[in-house]
């Protein structure tokens, strides 16, 4: 977005990598904040690397997907790291043997079974301790600290963590009328019968807040900025529809009335039926945002840049009707964008936020983009079908852009490589020479070599993994989300590879790249 002097925010000419913090290999059968996470920053580092992307850190539900999470506002406590809270003296080393080691996919179930009762062990620990001990009292202090600098959210997404554990789900529609519908009684009942599960509660979120905090720093040290990531929409099942009924269309029984989605694409024939609700856009503008502005701020304390996954809702969104079974007999509705970011921009300042702009983009969306002067997205995978998709193709690019090889819904480069038909092989070939069946690399040198201001490289292709590694199928409910990066992978000769191509293309452009770029014009 715009600095006080009407120009676009610098979000400085470099390069990255795409890795979720649950697939590094971490003790405990699941990616946390811990060593290996520190370890990744030094493989960075070494590589030349300066932009560390992220997927959504909220608690996950069902299917835990980081884009259906239970707070837009907490940290996912399953990323807490249990060696570090051993180092804080929150629990015994002992109590943390035997649990999954580093290696294979996340088993979510086991964590949740074998992981999470640690956590809150440990949480019980610092509370017990936490204001006597003195090895423990300046964390005591922050911890305080802490909860009020965060009230605005933290009370009230302990109590729904709670309640979501006291009824076995999330889906707080199906609580007892007066808990879901807020009778101030029926929760100071709850506050009075559970204040030490909700003080547990908050302590986890300290100590993810904690850990991240240190984790950013470290990354700061190095030159690496973090990209996160905000979903536009929020999940039914979270805290934040359940504390904030009034700004979604519910109707009287605080059930969606419409549901966001997309329109039959790419991805599904018949469209995807997300079923988040949508918000009560007039409400939020009578309140000046207030929600957003919130949720922003919130998002400015954890990232370095900001990343909004579909973004082209915030101009428009596609409303399905709750009743209904797919995403086809949806409409688009106008969403008020361009007054929710001069809003944002009032309360906060310049914010360095990236469009995710890619699907149906009309020249309206585009519009609204280039007035907030956001960089957008373009994906090399796309480029290569037909010419409508050809804006995806590196000598498209223009400077606000932020360039990716593929995303964590795209198939690996190779497995992408894998499907394509000759006449799509032809075109790659055209553009970046004979792939030999290795596509990846000179993938990632178009993207590096473009005149895109970020680069960023999903971790399965820098070690040319398969489709065996894909992160998310969309309008696949099973299966995603649990791929982890095999231990021992950060061999020095990747980062070497990779900090070679950036002394190369640490340009505006790789001339290698424009050569090939005038080939394809004229074989295409």
């Amino acid at each position: 977005m715009r600095n006080g002097d009407n120009t676009v925010m610098d979000f400085q000419r470099s390069s990255g990598v795409l890795l979720h913090i649950i697939s590094l290999p971490s003790n405990g059968g699941i990616g946390d904040l811990g060593p290996a996470a520190y370890e990744f920053i030094e493989f960075l580092a070494a590589a030349k690397q300066h932009v560390w992307q992220v997927l959504p850190l909220s608690p996950t539900g069902y299917g835990n997907s980081p884009y259906a999470g239970s707070s837009a506002f907490a940290g996912n406590p399953y990323l807490i790291s249990l060696e570090y809270l051993v180092d804080w003296g929150w629990i015994d080393r002992g109590r943390i043997e035997g649990l999954a080691g580093r290696s294979g996919n996340v088993d979510f179930g086991q964590v949740e079974q074998r992981k999470l009762p640690l956590l809150y062990e440990a949480a019980g620990n610092f509370l017990d301790r936490g204001a006597h001990d003195p090895e423990l009292s300046s964390q005591w202090k922050r911890f305080e600290d802490f909860c009020s600098a965060e009230s605005n959210w933290l009370t009230d997404y302990a109590m729904y963590a709670e309640l979501r554990r006291r009824f076995n789900t999330g889906a707080w529609t199906e609580w007892p009328e007066a808990i879901r519908r807020r009778d101030p009684k029926a929760l100071a009942k709850v506050t009075a019968e559970a204040g030490r599960k909700l003080a547990q509660e908050q302590a986890l979120q300290f100590a993810f807040a904690t850990q991240w905090t240190n984790l950013r720093t470290a990354a700061a040290q190095h030159g690496i900025r973090i990209l996160g990531d905000v979903a536009i929409f929020v999940n039914m099942d979270s805290a934040d529809v359940w504390t904030h009924p009034d700004i979604f269309e519910l109707d009287e029984d605080l059930k969606p009335i419409n549901i966001a989605g997309v329109p039959p694409d790419y991805f599904s024939p018949t469209g995807q039926r997300w079923g988040n609700p949508l918000y009560r856009w007039e409400v939020l503008a009578e309140r000046g945002f207030d929600w957003w502005i919130d949720r922003i701020r919130r998002s400015r304390e954890l990232y370095d840049l900001i990343r909004l996954d579909h973004f082209r809702g915030f101009e428009a969104y596609w409303s399905i009707p709750a009743e209904e079974e797919t995403a086809i007999n949806g409409e688009w509705v106008k969403a008020p964008g361009l007054e929710l970011f001069r809003a944002l921009e009032a309360a906060l300042g310049p914010l360095p936020l990236v469009a995710e702009d890619l699907g149906l983009i009309t020249p309206e969306v585009e519009a609204l983009r280039l007035e907030l002067a956001m960089p957008g997205m373009r994906v090399l995978q796309f480029g290569f079908g037909d010419k409508g998709a050809h804006m995806h193709l590196p000598h498209q690019f223009v400077p606000g852009t932020v360039a990716y090889t593929g995303t964590h819904d795209n198939d690996t480069t190779p497995g992408w490589w894998a499907t394509l038909g000759k006449r799509e092989r032809t075109a790659v070939e055209a553009l970046l020479g004979p792939m030999n069946d290795r596509p990846t690399w000179p993938l990632i040198r178009a993207a590096a070599g473009s005149v895109a201001e970020i680069a960023i490289v999903p971790i399965q292709d820098l070690f040319e993994f398969g489709p065996e590694a894909r992160m998310n199928t969309p309008a696949v409910p099973d299966g995603n989300w649990s791929w982890r990066v095999p231990q021992g992978c950060w061999k020095p000769q990747v980062a070497a590879k990779l900090a070679a191509l950036v002394d190369v293309t640490d340009r505006d452009n790789d001339p290698l790249f424009v050569e090939k770029t005038e080939e394809y014009a004229t074989k295409v």
